[in-house]
């Protein structure tokens, strides 16, 4: 039995999906918008001023790529550089690819904190493991990606800390509105000795799980993300709440990207929608041993869109 290799796969499940998802990240890697983010998520930047953290504390531009594991296909790459990465790789780990990665300094320290922000727009929240076990295991990622960049040999005292951010855009009902943090804390077993944080706080992952107005929880950056995210408010709407409600002032570019993600999702909820009227005629033709023109009468296709599915049926 022959089967599809990695690309064949994913090509499968990104499908008519992949744009809206470029549509996504471009958005979310807005400066202001991950300031917000970073603000709402991170306890370094809790008490700052969101334009303060955009303006003053994400270095460069924020890096878009998409997420790829494939083992042992990047061997043989070359030298690591020093700089802000998109791809971690091992001779026995393969390649990742981050949707979003950048770098931002440490208030109060001026060294860097590496932030990694990965948007994941399915529907499924359960998608055969746990969305936290996949955002501890990236962090882990961003540790390991130091070696060789951050430091070497045994200097690990020059470990950057890292942070995993996952915006969830479907989620459980028990799980709407909701921001859940997981750290790593010192635990005194026996005795009273407490080392510094910095030392052992080096990674934090965050599920953050979007809703919708149904609850008191709908503020903030769950309100903001909701907005910006949403399939079924137009664009001057969003425009209308991310600047009367937030303070983000639309420029071109802001304004041109929450167009697109509007007329994409727009595009891929036909297209489903067009797609499961098309099965639901071929259902019929099997069943019921009917013509084409006769299932898309029973299911009160108009008329007007006989020819189209009767095109694609022919395909």
């Amino acid at each position: 039995m022959e089967i599809e290799n990695t690309l064949a796969q994913n090509l499968s499940v990104a499908g008519e999906n992949a744009s809206y998802d470029e549509a996504c990240k471009k958005l979310l890697a807005n400066r202001i918008i991950l300031a917000w983010i970073m603000k709402s998520c991170l306890e370094e930047y809790r008490d700052m001023d969101v334009n303060e953290i955009a303006d003053q504390y994400i270095e460069g531009e924020p890096q878009i790529a998409r997420i790829a594991v494939h083992p042992d296909e990047m061997a043989g790459r070359g030298e690591q550089i020093k700089g802000e990465k998109t791809e971690d790789s091992t001779i026995t780990e393969g390649t990742i690819t981050f949707d979003i990665r950048f770098n931002a300094l440490l208030p109060g320290t001026g060294v860097h904190t590496e932030l990694f922000i990965n948007v994941e727009a399915q529907n499924d929240f359960y998608p055969g493991y746990p969305i936290m076990k996949r955002g501890i295991y990236y962090c882990s990622r961003l540790i390991s990606s130091q070696y060789g960049v951050e430091f070497t040999n045994a200097h690990y005292e020059k470990i950057r800390k890292v942070s995993s951010i996952w915006i969830c855009l479907n989620s459980p009902k028990y799980r709407k509105n909701t921001i859940n943090r997981y750290t790593i804390q010192e635990e005194n077993l026996i005795g009273d000795v407490s080392k510094k944080k910095e030392n052992y706080d080096l990674m934090t992952a965050v599920i953050i799980c979007l809703g919708n107005s149904e609850n008191d929880n709908y503020t903030g950056i769950l309100k903001l993300l909701d907005v910006l995210l949403s399939s079924e408010k137009e664009p001057e709407e969003k425009k209308r709440i991310l600047q009367n409600d937030f303070d983000i002032k639309m420029t071109r570019k802001l304004e041109r990207e929450v167009s697109e993600l509007c007329n994409l999702s727009k595009d891929v909820e036909e297209k489903g929608i067009r797609k499961g009227i098309l099965t639901s005629i071929q259902n019929l033709m099997e069943s019921m041993n009917w013509t084409a023109e006769q299932a898309m009468e029973a299911l009160k296709v108009p008329e007007a869109e006989w020819s189209q599915y009767a095109n694609r049926l022919k395909v």
